[in-house]
């Protein structure tokens, strides 16, 4: 029988990580990190999970789900934790799967920070990058595992890795991980499992379907929502922009550089739905003179982790990225986030802008969609957050560019009148500079007057040359000698094509 759980029942203010009973090693590193005092989703889900229940844990992004689970189960694996160099001592006891490797590594940097003060081993495996260090470290021994499913897989073919041991199963972003593309390669790992074991699943969105495909891996899961599902962080400020076809970079970049003239930050994650759109929109922000990079599944695991720590230090403003930055990645106080394309998916929205607003900032979650081609989209995101986004202007925006061009070209004019007005000095050149815009005009055409140069080159009459005055008797006698049937003299050839005839 399902069990839910409420906000109501459990206040979080009125909890600390020392009233959990968590063990002084863990605690000093919560310490060390800053926590103070757990987040709603925490508050409720450590004590169930301590009490090694099966737990559907729904909560907004940003809210700290990766404590809730990492700190309970570092907590029940303290007693077989030990020292010893043997890897027999260090079977996999905890699996954690992910959708995708920038999370994997993200929660596999959480359990190690957490876990630094006791004798627990973690690591993490996911595709894109050489197996081989990642098959010694699962040869040493483990007992907390992260991982992408994929990779897992390939270590489990390898037989690098038993999951004979594993006492406990997290699929963290469960809604993409139970999804059909998922769903395979996660059935292949769980019949490898022991039967009896804890599962819990996380994840920000569970639809009616994904909560019924779930029950066939927890056994009287306790339900946790901290939050009414689906929501969006009140945090966040929404926000579309009508748009029309074609001129969404436009509308980008004029959003990206209005950001950076009023907000103190100009750093932003902007999604697009495909690679080759997500590579093309970064190209042309850089010829804008936006320092952007792109992220996606084509891009090799270094250029992906090269790229998400080139944003994070700030030397990247606008990482263009599909969703594979839309799950879990937490960077903290960003503050924008921009949809160029509106997901297919309305769950994938809830994700995406939960990259800003995180742990009780404010942030700026701004849409740009085309009438008529996203009205459907759009309609579909509002119906899962139980909301009306609210419709802006664009201030300013000129998509075609040409008020911009007009008033390049103004200003090339005054300062071609200004120029010529000094060169004809006096009088002319003060009329010019206190009146720059004024262009001067004939009577009947409009057009500026002709004055023509005082350079004598331009004056003197047409002189033919020596060559051509030498040339004319030679023509004349290849004339008459055509003309008699006789052959015609010799000319010296070009050195390209034999070269002249010597001299004696």
């Amino acid at each position: 029988m399902t069990m839910t759980t409420t906000p109501d029942q459990t206040p979080a203010a009125e909890q600390t990580f020392e009233s959990f009973g968590l063990d002084s090693r863990i605690l000093r590193a919560l310490t060390e990190q800053g926590y103070t005092t757990p987040t709603p989703i925490q508050a409720q889900a450590i004590p169930v999970v301590l009490l090694g229940k099966d737990v559907m844990g729904a909560a907004q992004t940003g809210t700290g789900k990766t404590a809730g689970f990492a700190l309970p189960i570092i907590q029940r694996l303290l007693p077989m934790s030990n020292a010893s160099a043997s890897p027999a001592r260090h079977p996999v006891r905890a699996l954690m799967l992910t959708p995708t490797r920038e999370l994997a590594d993200q929660v596999y940097d959480n359990v190690a920070r957490y876990a630094k003060h006791t004798d627990l081993r973690s690591t993490v495996v996911f595709g894109g990058v050489d197996m081989n260090p990642q098959t010694d470290a699962l040869r040493r021994g483990v007992e907390i595992l992260v991982a992408t499913p994929g990779r897992l897989l390939d270590h489990v073919q390898q037989k690098s890795v038993n999951l004979s041991q594993v006492q406990m199963l997290v699929l963290d972003e469960a809604d993409r991980m139970l999804d059909m593309g998922f769903l395979p390669d996660l059935q292949r790992i769980i019949n490898l499992l022991p039967a009896q074991r804890q599962t819990l699943l996380f994840s920000a969105t569970f639809s009616p379907e994904i909560k019924r495909l779930a029950s066939s891996y927890l056994k009287q899961p306790v339900t946790i929502e901290v939050a009414r599902s689906n929501s969006t962080n009140e945090n966040v400020r929404q926000m579309a922009y009508r748009v029309e076809d074609g001129h969404k970079q436009a509308a980008v970049v004029h959003l990206l550089k209005q950001r950076a003239t009023e907000t103190d930050s100009r750093q932003c994650i902007v999604f697009v739905n495909s690679k080759i759109g997500c590579s093309r929109l970064a190209r042309h922000l850089e010829r804008e003179g936006i320092n952007a990079a792109a992220i996606h599944g084509d891009k090799t695991q270094t250029e992906r982790m090269q790229t998400l720590e080139g944003f994070k230090t700030g030397t990247i403003d606008a990482l263009v990225a599909t969703d594979v930055a839309a799950r879990g990645l937490d960077i903290p106080a960003m503050p924008c986030v921009i949809n160029f394309d509106l997901p297919y998916s309305a769950e994938d929205y809830v994700h995406r802008i939960g990259r800003t607003g995180r742990a009780g900032a404010s942030g700026d979650a701004l849409s740009i969609y085309v009438p008529g081609g996203d009205d459907r989209l759009l309609a579909d995101i509002e119906k899962l957050i139980k909301r009306s986004i609210p419709r802006g202007e664009l201030n300013g925006f000129d998509p075609t560019g040409e008020r911009a061009r007009s008033e390049e070209s103004d200003r090339r004019r005054q300062r071609g009148d200004v120029r010529r007005a000094r060169d004809n000095g006096g009088e002319a050149a003060a009329e010019a500079e206190a009146a720059p815009g004024r262009r001067r005009r004939t009577e009947s055409g409009g057009r500026q007057a002709f004055r023509p140069s005082d350079d004598p080159f331009f004056s003197r009459p047409y002189e033919p040359s020596n060559h051509h005055a030498n040339a004319q008797p030679a023509d004349e006698q290849l004339a008459a000698a055509l003309s008699r049937g006789r052959p015609a003299p010799k000319r010296p050839v070009a050195a390209l094509l034999g070269g002249a005839p010597r001299k004696s």
